[in-house]
């Protein structure tokens, strides 16, 4: 498909971050699930944390919670969270949520069920006071589906996008530059939509594990490295870091390459 985006010079241009990837401290026994900023801070889902760091990656705050947190979105001093306690990508066994926490302290604000999420609740952001929730696909479904809700999360409409099969639906959500991007695991890696949900391309970037805009329109891509877990054989542990990255005319996206050292 042709490319689609709306430009802006601070998107084309580099990232207010510079070029070198911002790590989180630490490792965790879930993979990163999304990111999410306020422009002065990263927050981290591990699946079963929720860690805030500043700009830098300096560790601010680590909280434990009960897996699955899934990706989030920040919006006016909260955190919210596309949360399934349930079963994924099955016609049936959701127990999906979104829950609210204090961004500048992870308290815990609000539970909100979405029953609408029968796949199950994976990834969510807010555009002008409204919600969209992302979430599993079963394996016969040519559609993925986005879920929008109010800010008291009274259920709006489904949204359908006609993507074809996507491995486990859409596991991130972030509007940005007058598109909604949607990261995939698998092939397609990344959907990009219209504000009405029309599919406009599908590019290879990933942001599987998280994608989120800056203020300047710069975007930060999620990676979650995997490493094995010296205390017991064949289980893992996961970090995370984050890439800076731009909008890009023949990918879509694409991170912002590192200067050569000298």
């Amino acid at each position: 498909m042709r490319y689609h985006a709306l430009f802006s010079l601070a998107a084309i241009g580099a990232s207010m971050l510079g070029a070198q990837p911002i790590h989180c401290p630490g490792q965790y026994r879930g993979h990163l699930q999304g990111i999410a900023t306020d422009g002065q801070h990263i927050y981290w889902s591990f699946t079963a944390n929720i860690v805030t760091t500043d700009l830098s990656g300096n560790l601010l705050a680590n909280m434990p919670v009960r897996s699955h947190h899934g990706d989030l979105c920040y919006h006016d001093g909260k955190l919210y969270v596309a949360v399934n306690f349930g079963r994924f990508n099955t016609e049936a066994g959701a127990d999906s949520h979104v829950y609210v926490y204090q961004a500048d302290n992870l308290a815990l604000l609000a539970k909100h069920p979405v029953p609408e999420l029968v796949h199950g609740a994976g990834g969510m952001d807010c555009r002008d006071g409204r919600f969209y929730v992302i979430g599993g696909l079963p394996k016969d479904h040519q559609q993925n589906y986005v879920y929008e809700y109010d800010n008291a999360f009274t259920f709006i409409k489904r949204h359908v996008i006609e993507s074809g099969q996507t491995l486990m639906g859409i596991q991130t959500a972030c509007f940005a530059h007058g598109s909604w991007w949607f990261g995939c695991y698998g092939k397609p890696a990344l959907l990009q939509c219209d504000s009405d949900f029309k599919l406009l391309a599908k590019h290879s970037f990933n942001t599987a594990v998280g994608l989120a805009v800056l203020p300047d329109g710069s975007l930060i891509a999620g990676r979650t490295p995997k490493h094995d877990d010296p205390e017991k054989e064949g289980r893992f542990l996961y970090t995370g870091h984050v890439l800076p990255a731009v909008l890009d005319p023949a990918q879509g996206i694409r991170a912002v390459t590192p200067p050569p050292k000298q």
